[in-house]
């Protein structure tokens, strides 16, 4: 719920935790300095950006970390959007996944992105799935090759 001038709560919709600038810049293929404004209405997104002015479907985007995780009624939600689509993902899921995989900054965090692969893995396209996956090893080994050697000598004071 988001507080409007007049102190009354306003509906925003459940998929609205999801809403990322970098999400909405590739399902408009944007870079996201592209988008100048979004705007979270009832049932829709308004994005204004270089040379567009267009709405997206909350169900047109991804889960993501820091939020609550996706429940049934998401999956729902998703399923019915993405009848269009064989009931799968959009394909840019798997190009902003990739993104989120690679720029992980820690062992930790790479695994919770993992973690709502795993979840929404069912609505995704087998080969991005794969894909995905391959993604994931080749960070996890470049995070575990940054890590500091141990020290061959320590120093009690």
């Amino acid at each position: 719920m988001i507080a409007t001038e007049n102190t009354q709560a306003k509906y925003i919709h459940p998929l609205a935790r999801f809403v990322t600038k970098e999400a909405i810049a590739l399902c408009l293929n944007l870079q996201p300095e592209q988008i100048y404004k979004i705007d979270c209405w009832r049932y829709v997104i308004h994005v204004v950006g270089k040379g567009v002015s267009t709405f997206v479907s909350y169900a047109d985007l991804p889960p993501i970390l820091g939020v609550e995780p996706p429940t049934n009624k998401d999956f729902f939600r998703w399923r019915k959007r993405f009848a269009k689509h064989k009931k799968q993902a959009p394909q840019f899921w798997e190009a902003f996944y990739q993104q989120k995989l690679q720029q992980a900054a820690s062992q930790t965090e790479l695994d919770q992105w993992k973690q709502i692969l795993q979840v929404i893995e069912q609505i995704l396209p087998s080969d991005s799935v794969a894909a995905l996956r391959t993604v994931f090893e080749e960070t996890r080994s470049t995070i575990r090759s940054y890590r500091l050697p141990t020290p061959l000598i320590s120093y009690n004071y």
